[in-house]
């Protein structure tokens, strides 16, 4: 028996909009149904180019009864205050990364859900596509025996040079850790489990940026976020991994993720991507192994963690991109900015279960029996 589609309205039609509009015709549990923005032109626009039925206020958006998930795109500083709207209408959410900026409004978003018995999704859900997944499978199998160590590394110079209103980047709940840090800390956690101490160091090395992309070329940007962020994690399970978020380094030749194992190193892929290279070497061997890609959702699926939140909502079972991983992935960011200022370790207060894989049959019917 076919399963209902899920009614889902879009707050926010800016850059990432069109990727997550795209998933509204790639996925047949959602159907997007309305879209809105502070710019209501803007909305318009994506709803004519996407063939959206409505293009509306925030505030009609939240009123409609027929809406049953709040796809939230708006910038990092509204997640929280669009989020607990969403929530206080009665509607489930699902939050571009990350959740939010402070620990106390992610907190007042999950507990408000919980009491109301919605759902809190949120992005990144890169973890579910294949190259991941792959990597989850390897792991799980003991590929590379006991996970002892990982590092992570995301070293740029920032969007300045590329993005057409970069300012927000080097503002409070962005710079490199909270923009990029959740694609390689939800990987981390998905394939290691939570973790339970954390510390760093972080700097801003460069007080100012010029922006040299269109339309703003020349325009000055003063940094009030940290640009380089060092940090090192205990996993409860019993792993150490070392995380290097920069927008402050001009070229690098450093591994985007390596999990090393008592009987090998699995090099994963960017977490920012769906796709692979997935490649093994074990203690034996001689070279690496490219591993074949065993899972789909291999291209640009933004929007896969939506639809399985969707799936969840018809099914009663736990959706995987939630709210509990999310939340642990903001605190462990907050927590390398605490351990710097501090100088010593963080206790993490919060934990998560290590999201289930996803099955192969996924979508459809089959999981859902």
């Amino acid at each position: 028996m076919p399963i209902k589609p899920v009614n889902v309205g879009i707050v926010g039609c800016g850059n990432i909009s069109g990727i997550y509009l795209e998933a509204g015709q790639k996925f047949d549990i959602l159907n997007i149904v309305a879209c809105a923005d502070i710019d209501l032109a803007r909305a318009q626009a994506q709803a004519a180019k996407y063939g959206v039925p409505k293009a509306c206020s925030v505030a009609e958006l939240l009123a409609d009864p027929a809406i049953e998930v709040v796809l939230n795109l708006t910038v990092p500083g509204a997640h929280a205050e669009v989020a607990l709207a969403a929530i206080e209408a009665g509607k489930s959410v699902y939050n571009e990364k990350p959740l939010a900026i402070e620990r106390a409004d992610a907190e007042r978003m999950l507990a408000l859900a919980e009491g109301k018995g919605l759902r809190v999704g949120c992005a990144p859900d890169t973890f579910l596509g294949g190259g991941l997944q792959t990597c989850r499978a390897l792991i799980d199998a003991g590929a590379i025996g006991v996970p002892v160590a990982a590092t992570a590394f995301m070293l740029g110079h920032g969007p300045e040079g590329w993005h057409p209103n970069p300012d927000f980047f080097y503002q409070p709940g962005a710079g490199p850790m909270f923009d990029m840090g959740p694609y390689y800390l939800t990987a981390l956690i998905s394939l290691l489990g939570p973790v339970r101490r954390a510390t760093g160091s972080v700097q801003i090395s460069f007080a100012e940026r010029t922006i040299t992309s269109q339309p703003l070329h020349g325009t000055k940007i003063a940094v009030n976020t940290p640009t380089h962020v060092a940090g090192v994690l205990d996993f409860a399970a019993g792993a150490v991994a070392t995380l290097v978020t920069s927008f402050d380094v001009w070229a690098a030749e450093v591994p985007r993720i390596e999990i090393y194992g008592s009987l090998g190193t699995l090099s994963l892929p960017d977490p920012n991507t769906f796709g692979g290279p997935v490649r093994l070497r074990l203690a034996t061997d001689k070279e690496w192994r490219e591993q074949p890609i065993a899972h789909g959702y291999t291209a640009n699926s933004r929007g896969l963690g939506l639809a399985d939140m969707a799936y969840a909502l018809r099914s009663g079972r736990p959706h995987r991109a939630n709210g509990a991983l999310a939340y642990h992935v903001l605190d462990l960011m907050h927590a390398f900015h605490d351990a710097s200022r501090a100088g010593r370790h963080v206790e993490l207060a919060s934990s998560c279960e290590r999201p289930a894989a996803l099955p192969q049959v996924w979508p459809g019917e089959a999981e859902e029996a």
